[in-house]
């Protein structure tokens, strides 16, 4: 698991016995530290945890003044204080003092993991709270989970941070967005980025699901439970166990199949068809969705019961036509992943504009498409106005559209970057801060750029 965990206590034999119930339970990230000084030096030199088992009574340094230390060098590092029996008035005492919770010894390992467990809930809250915060685009702690969605639009960085955050919980996330917004992309960078990285990735779209199909899909089946049934097969659930079911197109799952659904979201179990026997299950669950949920609540066509246990998280993705900072960055790593097939391609000024300007009803699987499309068309030379579809050249260019700089015919994506920069910069009253928000990147990047171009 992805959390970062110290524990600081004096006897090496406890010591010993947690670090055994972490590792078991798939924590990787472990410090034990008997000597609570050397902890404390830890934090002083600015390294972060993101969770303290503490020993209250220890030589050299008592587990309370420990604390106060943590509160005041690492905020976010939520503290568990570990007590003897007879020293619960302190623990208590501790809590005042920003400490999370306490644990008695001997420590059981089931409550040591609940107790963790809680904590690392907690810690995820808490960040996603400050995260709403936050003036600056946030930065990702995992950028190699996510690196294929591409983005330097502040709105979708928050998304993307939050998402990350969830990732190392359990807690089922809805993914809401219009076709083609990337909602798989998404969800796929959520499991590579949580402790089931290693575990299978099923996706199962829920459309092609019919009542008839839906339990032998989902629960698989048993030897002769049915005509033609001449061995045991395993279902989705199964598959995916230990890893993530992602759900797509949830919002048109047929009402008689959700409550099927439900029960295994409550219960963690299923039974193969055919046989009486309860099968336990640990998956991650994630549900994608273009469809207005509400609405199908208020016809009565989507259960309340099983929206509210998939949407134990939320995230909705903008459509592109909301985050155009980044149809320049996806037109670059589009025509790059043509590139091997089809050579070096430079694209005209008036498409660029005219793909600029475009609404993208289909969102990124149709730039995509249009991209493909006009790189076939064009033959091995460039992209021209005349190889995009007819709905992209008709658009009219938008008032104070600054048109793209360039000697000749053709504009590179390093001169509408600039283009892009300027008219931000200009859109702002020239307010350094506010662009370097709007377009995602940190002050000192926009500087230098702004220096490149002689503004500034």
């Amino acid at each position: 698991m992805g959390n970062r965990i110290i524990v600081v206590d004096d006897e090496k034999v406890f010591l010993e016995s947690i670090r055994r119930g972490l590792i078991t339970a798939g924590y990787k990230n472990v410090r034990m530290e008997s000597d609570p000084k050397e902890a404390a030096a830890l934090f002083e030199r600015g390294e972060t945890w993101d969770i303290a088992l503490i020993d209250v009574t220890m030589p050299k340094m008592s587990g309370v003044e420990l604390l106060e230390l943590i509160r005041g060098h690492s905020p976010h590092t939520e503290c568990i204080m570990v007590t003897a029996m007879n020293d619960a008035t302190i623990a208590v005492e501790c809590m005042k003092k920003g400490a999370y919770d306490y644990l008695m010894k001997p420590v059981s390992r089931d409550d040591l993991l609940i107790k963790i467990r809680h904590a690392e809930e907690r810690k995820r809250l808490l960040d996603i709270l400050d995260l709403k915060k936050r003036e600056t685009a946030p930065e990702l702690t995992n950028p190699k989970a996510f690196e294929r969605i591409v983005t330097r639009s502040p709105r979708l960085l928050e998304i993307l941070r939050e998402a990350e955050l969830h990732a190392f919980s359990n807690v089922p996330i809805l993914i809401t967005g219009e076709s083609g917004t990337g909602k798989e992309l998404l969800s796929r960078a959520i499991h590579t980025a949580s402790p089931r990285a290693k575990s299978p990735f099923v996706p199962v779209n829920m459309a092609s699901i019919t009542s008839t199909l839906f339990d032998a899909e989902f629960f698989g089946h048993v030897r002769g439970a049915f005509t033609g049934a001449e061995k045991d097969r395993t279902g989705y659930l199964e598959h995916a166990n230990q890893g993530t079911l992602f759900l797509d197109e949830i919002g048109i799952l047929p009402i008689d199949l959700q409550g099927k659904l439900l029960r295994v979201l409550q219960e963690g179990e299923y039974a193969r068809i055919g046989s009486g026997r309860q099968r336990k299950i640990d998956v991650r669950f994630i549900a994608a969705t273009n469809e207005d949920l509400a609405a199908s609540l208020a016809r009565g066509t989507f259960r309340k019961d099983l929206y509210y246990r998939i949407k134990g998280a939320l995230l909705h993705l903008p459509p592109l036509r909301e985050r155009q900072e980044d149809i320049p960055l996806l037109i670059d790593r589009f025509l790059s992943e043509l590139h091997g097939a089809c050579g070096e391609k430079r694209i005209e000024e008036k498409a660029m504009e005219s793909l600029l300007r475009y609404d993208y009803p289909g969102n990124i699987r149709e730039l995509r498409s249009i991209l493909q499309a006009a790189v076939n068309l064009a033959q091995g030379g460039p992209i021209t106005l005349n190889v995009l579809p007819e709905a992209v050249r008709s658009r009219k260019l938008p008032s104070g559209r600054v048109p793209a700089p360039g000697s000749g015919p053709f504009v590179t994506l390093v001169e509408m970057e600039k283009v892009h920069i300027l008219k931000i910069y200009a859109e702002t009253g020239e307010n350094k801060s506010r662009t370097a928000r709007v377009l995602g990147l940190s002050l000192n990047t926009l500087r230098k750029k702004l220096k490149c171009y002689g503004v500034g």
